[in-house]
């Protein structure tokens, strides 16, 4: 039997850019209905501009999970600057490649971004959001220790037209 291989997290820099670029457009045409950024919004951005927003930085960092030499997964942390919330970190732009789900991504790329939010010096929370039709990644969040604050009803319109709630959750670190 093949063991398969596991997940490797690792910082993306400015370089990785076009894998990064490709798995975005992918995860957003696969699943139009769990981003609030469409593929045509993204499709329509500068590599430039998105290779300026990777590499790690005091406010943020984006965590890329490798399976081999495939990029599976992507996750962004991010770190409130203003002092008065300053405790607080955001997860955005989580998503693994439909082929690549269910082999550790999802938990590796977390792994990452809490270790990274409790080096943070002061930092105190991780909140995020989540659509109501992502039902795995909610279960995923909360086996994490995320809890659910609120919902906002049709907070996000869909591609169809259609009202999507947002489940907002918390992790006090």
């Amino acid at each position: 039997m093949t063991e398969r291989p596991l997940p490797v997290v690792r910082v993306l820099r400015p370089t990785d850019v076009s894998p990064y670029f490709a798995l975005r457009l992918a995860l957003l045409r696969s699943d139009p209905l769990a981003y609030v950024t469409t593929a045509e919004e993204w499709a329509g951005r500068r590599l430039a501009d998105v290779a300026g927003r990777l590499g790690m930085s005091d406010h943020h960092v984006t965590y890329g999970a490798y399976l081999g030499s495939d990029l599976a997964g992507i996750l962004t942390l991010l770190r409130e600057s203003r002092t008065g919330l300053a405790h607080r970190t955001e997860i955005v732009s989580v998503g693994v490649l439909p082929a690549f789900r269910g082999q550790g991504c999802a938990d590796a790329l977390l792994r990452a971004a809490i270790a990274q939010a409790r080096r943070w010096e002061g930092a105190e929370q991780i909140d995020l959001s989540v659509t109501e039709t992502q039902h795995a990644a909610l279960r995923l969040y909360r086996r994490w220790g995320f809890v659910t604050w609120g919902v906002q009803p049709g907070a996000v319109r869909g591609p169809d037209g259609s009202l999507r709630a947002l489940h907002h959750l918390t992790l006090k670190l």
